[in-house]
């Protein structure tokens, strides 16, 4: 596994994290989140189609 990817792996660990404290927000009646959910399910798609691009270029 390459660093970029590593690096890419990381991060989705990182935007799962935000999508359950997006999950916890509305839980807890704190506000609404659907704005950032689909800014988060886009930047999701980005990273996996990132990071496949770099496997399959090796």
């Amino acid at each position: 596994m390459s660093d970029k990817t590593r690096f890419l792996n990381i991060a989705q660990g990182s935007l799962e994290e935000c999508r359950y404290y997006l999950l916890l927000t509305t839980d807890l009646g704190y506000g609404a989140t659907a704005d950032m959910e689909i800014l988060l399910e886009e930047v999701s798609k980005l990273l996996v189609a990132y990071a496949g691009a770099i496997e399959s270029n090796r």
